[in-house]
């Protein structure tokens, strides 16, 4: 539980890397949100691990990132997988 109490954002989390990050960084123990804009397969990274939060996010996308971002109070980590 390294990471117990961190509040971390991935970016193209749906799968491959982005994946496996957020799965890890979850099971260090930290909040993670997962972002993607593969809807469905952020939904099954949701199902295999209800813990991660999960939002549909374009992050080539500045105005899609900045509405994000105003409804994040705090963020310790942004990992940006793109």
């Amino acid at each position: 539980m390294r990471l117990k109490d961190k509040k971390i954002i991935v970016t193209a989390a749906a799968q491959g890397i982005g994946r496996a990050t957020a799965m890890m960084f979850a099971k260090e123990g930290a909040s993670v949100i997962a972002t993607d804009i593969n809807e469905e397969k952020l939904n099954e990274l949701n199902k295999e691990n209800n813990l991660i939060k999960t939002q549909k996010l374009d992050a080539t996308n500045k105005k899609a990132v900045e509405e994000f971002c105003s409804s994040i109070e705090t963020v310790d980590v942004l990992f940006h997988a793109v």
